[in-house]
Parts: structure tokens; C-alpha cells; sequence
């Protein structure tokens, strides 16, 4: 085994805030005894220690994990109000809109309703949790059904889907479809 300092270190950093107990440290690395899983334990957690450091290992319940030390909250704050403040464009919104009232629903779908190519739109979604690819429609091809996700619910605050405004009439979906393609 090359470095098993590192090689614990990445475990307990992979867990998350999950951490490791010794135990699966051991699992992982039967190869080593608990003695010398102990030793590497105090080794990382004196390097962390260290104020050059901007977080350290810690113990809670029997699990080791990486938290963040307490000089770094404050920046920590204003990284989370950038993130906050992170808005979504008038054709994220619009795609988000056409999924939400029509799921499950294909890109072709939507893309006719929307009347451009929403591919890099969907991925985008994706990879900002918004939408799912759930399932494929049993036709040639097997496209991909989207579906919004929970985090889309959680973004907008909805318990669920029956709480966004009501379309009442296929009409008024249409007209508000209509509306969304003319702007």
C-alpha cells in the first residue's frame, strides 16, 4: 500500500458528512491493524489542527469527518449568498414551466411547444437538479421522459405539484404556451 495516510484521508473526505467509523477504515483497509489505523487517525487529525489549514477531522458518534473551521464561516456566508442569488433564465423558466404542467414529457415535446431546441437546456436542468430524465416513451426511439424533481419543489417551495397554479382549461394552457413562445 503506497500512502494509507492518504488513502484514509481521501475515505473520510469521500464519506461527507457521512464520515467513516474505524471499523469501516478497517474493512477498506484490512491490511492494516487497529492500532496503526489509530495511529494514522491522530496523525491526520494533528496535521488538520494546524491554522494553515481551512478545515479539520473531527469526531462525532464514533464517525470521522472533515468540518470546516470556525475562521472560515464568514466567507463560507457570503459563498452560499452568491448562491442564493443565482436566478434562472427566461428559458430555463419556460422549460421548467412546459415540464412541470405537461410531465411526463419528451424533448421533442417540448421543444414544440417552445419552438427551439431546448437540448442544452435540458442538461443544464439537469445538472442543477431541476429535472429528471425518469423513464423512456415506448415509441421508436425510446426518448427520454423529463420530469421535474424534488429540488425543483424545494426551489419553488411547493409541497407538490398539485400547488402550482391552476390551467383550468386545455385553452388556457395553449394560450399561455402560445405566450411563452412569442417572448
Amino acid at each position: 500500500m503506497n500512502n494509507p495516510k492518504a488513502i484514509i484521508e481521501g475515505l473520510i473526505f469521500m464519506a461527507g458528512e457521512e464520515g467513516l467509523t474505524k471499523e469501516q477504515i478497517h474493512s477498506l483497509m484490512d491490511d492494516l491493524s487497529n492500532e496503526e489505523i489509530n495511529t494514522l487517525l491522530k496523525s491526520i487529525e494533528e496535521e488538520y489542527q494546524k491554522d494553515s489549514k481551512g478545515f479539520e477531522l473531527a469526531q462525532y458518534a464514533s464517525r470521522y469527518k472533515f468540518i470546516t473551521k470556525e475562521f472560515v464561516y464568514p466567507y463560507g456566508e457570503k459563498l452560499f449568498e452568491q448562491f442564493k442569488k443565482a436566478t434562472l433564465s427566461q428559458a430555463a423558466l419556460e422549460t421548467l414551466a412546459i415540464i412541470a404542467y405537461r410531465q411526463p414529457i419528451t424533448r421533442v415535446e417540448i421543444e414544440e411547444v417552445r419552438g427551439v431546441n431546448c437540448e442544452m437546456m435540458l442538461k443544464k436542468l439537469q445538472v442543477r437538479g431541476l429535472i429528471e430524465a425518469k423513464d423512456h416513451l415506448d415509441t421508436i426511439g425510446k426518448p427520454l421522459l423529463y420530469q421535474v424533481t424534488d429540488e425543483f419543489l424545494d426551489a419553488f417551495e411547493l409541497e407538490n405539484l398539485s400547488e402550482l397554479p391552476s390551467l383550468e382549461t386545455k385553452e388556457v394552457q395553449e394560450e399561455l404556451f402560445a405566450q411563452i413562445k412569442e417572448e
